[in-house]
């Protein structure tokens, strides 16, 4: 595999702790509850963030630790309350179907509409939701140079709630969109595949050519698993190279909510 992977220090996140989790890969009530109690405060260390070189010009920067589980859990509550979430029917092979997760669209006015799958949200305001103009000054802070102007909400409600395989690739982010994602709650796999090359994607179409595909050479793969708090940051190449998803998972038995940060062009 051609990637590299390199560990950087990096200033403290303003409300981040950098405390390892006390009960790893547990998601339920009971594991959230006992974060949330008897966290102190400490000198904050210096953060750690991964950068992984996919190749090709595409880039994954991972900050386990971007906030702090006290503060995380402050804005998780906001969210998962105050957002007006919705559960609208998508287009998947020519049908509708319920989309396997609860989302919200906010975005500067003015903007191109947000359309995936057959799908147009409407789009609110910042002003809308205070708490989502802290985050994002918290995520322009930690990533100079970067702007983001437009936000998609996710809320999966547990392990049965998913994002199959896709690449955010549509035209009114550009050909290198920065797509920053900040995870609250339950912990779950982000998985990314290297995308189907045009050679592989000329031997036919239809369910034939599928089957041909799954038979052909292993993708390459990456995962990371994104805590409560933590930060992940695709750049470069990545939409236009890479698919990614969030798979289900059983064990995955309460609410996750991610925040995907982006730039539409104007």
């Amino acid at each position: 595999m051609a990637s590299r992977l390199r560990l950087l220090a990096v200033g403290p996140t303003p409300g981040a702790d950098g405390e390892p989790s006390p009960n790893p890969g547990a998601c339920g009530e009971a594991a959230a509850s006992g974060e949330r109690e008897g966290e102190a405060h400490r000198a904050e260390p210096r953060r750690r963030r991964e950068v992984t070189d996919l190749g090709g010009g595409s880039e994954v920067v991972h900050v386990p630790r971007f906030v702090a589980r006290e503060k995380a859990w402050e804005w998780f509550d906001y969210l998962d309350k105050t957002i007006p979430w919705t559960r609208l029917p998508i287009r998947v092979f020519g049908r509708l179907a319920p989309q396997p997760r609860d989302t919200c669209y906010v975005a500067d006015a003015g903007l191109t509409n947000l359309k995936y799958s057959g799908l147009q949200p409407p789009a609110h305001s910042w002003d809308e939701f205070p708490v989502l103009k802290d985050i994002l000054k918290a995520v322009h802070e930690a990533l100079p140079g970067s702007y983001f102007n437009s936000l998609l909400l996710n809320r999966y409600k547990n392990g049965s709630d998913y994002v199959s395989w896709h690449a955010d690739d549509e035209p009114l982010y550009g050909p290198t969109p920065e797509i920053a994602s900040v995870t609250f709650g339950c912990e779950r796999d982000f998985l990314l595949r290297k995308k189907p090359t045009k050679a592989q994607g000329a031997s036919g179409s239809g369910e034939a050519a599928r089957k041909r595909l799954k038979v052909a050479a292993p993708q390459q793969q990456h995962s990371f698993l994104l805590k409560h708090g933590s930060l992940l940051v695709m750049r470069g190449y990545t939409q236009r190279d890479w698919q990614h998803s969030v798979p289900k998972r059983a064990k995955a038995s309460s609410p996750r909510i991610n925040l995907t940060f982006r730039h539409v062009l104007t």
